[in-house]
């Protein structure tokens, strides 16, 4: 614990296509948290970060007095610490948006990785999984008004926790979700995800972090 309290700046560690860092650097960016970033390559992950968080996935967050190694947490993290979606949304929706959330990472993460790597998945349905992964969307349709984000004109929790998986959902057959006409306002708010100054600036390549190279931060101070 010495070495973290002699940080400059939390480090981050990450992998640019991740869907959970994606949406961890997303929340850090909204609330303008510096870090130090260390771009990974998921073949040959550091050691220092294996050593502090053995279950070797990204993000990795290191912090002066403790270590956050689950996207979700670090994004209740920085919203415990800032304001970045204060009265965004009342009671009701906050309740529902933890509740989607959850769905999300639970059952349509789980069809999305056997529809988008069925190959790695023994006896996997592709198009069960994806049927499986469009229910989710549909039931999602439903409860969009003529909204920018699904809640509301403003950015919230929810948009940032699902959008890098319906992301993914939609890059494993584009023509197949493009052709989809029952959820307009799900890939409407895609779009303006896709769009967004935000994505884009959370989307900066870095190059793969080496432990003698000098210190990279997050965001890049070029945006």
């Amino acid at each position: 614990m010495r070495y973290l309290i002699r940080m400059k700046y939390p480090i981050l560690y990450s992998f640019k296509r991740c869907p959970y860092a994606m949406r961890a650097r997303m929340a850090l960016k909204l609330a303008d948290i510096t870090c130090e970033i260390r771009e990974v390559s998921l073949s040959n992950k550091p050691n220092h970060m294996l050593k502090i968080s053995p279950k070797g996935t990204v993000p990795v967050l290191i912090l002066k007095d403790k270590i956050i190694d689950e996207s979700i947490d670090i994004i209740n993290w920085v919203i415990s610490k800032t304001d970045i979606f204060k009265e965004n949304l009342d009671q009701n929706k906050l309740e529902l948006s933890d509740e989607m959330i959850c769905i999300f990472d639970d059952k349509f993460k789980y069809h999305l990785d056997r529809y988008k790597y069925s190959n790695r998945y023994k006896d996997a349905d592709l198009e069960f999984h994806r049927s499986e992964c469009k229910k989710l969307l549909v039931s999602l349709e439903h409860l969009i008004s003529n909204n920018v984000w699904f809640f509301g004109d403003k950015l919230n929790k929810l948009d940032i926790s699902i959008l890098p998986f319906i992301r993914q959902f939609k890059i494993a057959d584009i023509d197949w979700f493009d052709s989809q006409k029952d959820i307009p306002k799900v890939k409407e708010v895609l779009d303006n995800f896709l769009e967004s100054k935000l994505f884009i600036e959370i989307m900066h390549n870095y190059k793969v972090w080496e432990e003698e190279a000098d210190s990279v931060y997050f965001p890049a101070k070029n945006l």
